[in-house]
């Protein structure tokens, strides 16, 4: 008896191992995708801007951690999105 409920046990403990881990990698991954449409939103916040002053417009949108969330979670909508905002502001 006690053996059935040992089996039972690593099977079910096995099983829970398997869905935790798969569950952190699809978290890796998505912490990852945000991490990387961050980054590269800087870098585009960043030559935007310079572009926008060498055309003589005071529009650039500031490079911080506000902005950097948006462009990580909502990708290239986000970044039209705060360019977006510094029309309307602009107006």
């Amino acid at each position: 008896m006690l053996g059935e409920w040992l089996g039972t046990g690593t099977v079910v403990a096995v099983c829970v191992v398997v869905v935790i881990f798969g569950a952190l990698r699809r978290k890796m991954e998505w912490l990852l995708n945000v991490l990387m449409r961050g980054i590269l939103g800087v870098i585009a916040m960043y030559f935007i801007n310079q572009a926008l002053a060498e055309a003589g417009f005071s529009l650039g949108v500031g490079i911080n951690p506000i902005t950097v969330l948006t462009s990580g979670i909502l990708g290239l909508p986000g970044l039209a999105a705060l360019y977006g905002i510094g029309i309307y502001k602009f107006l």
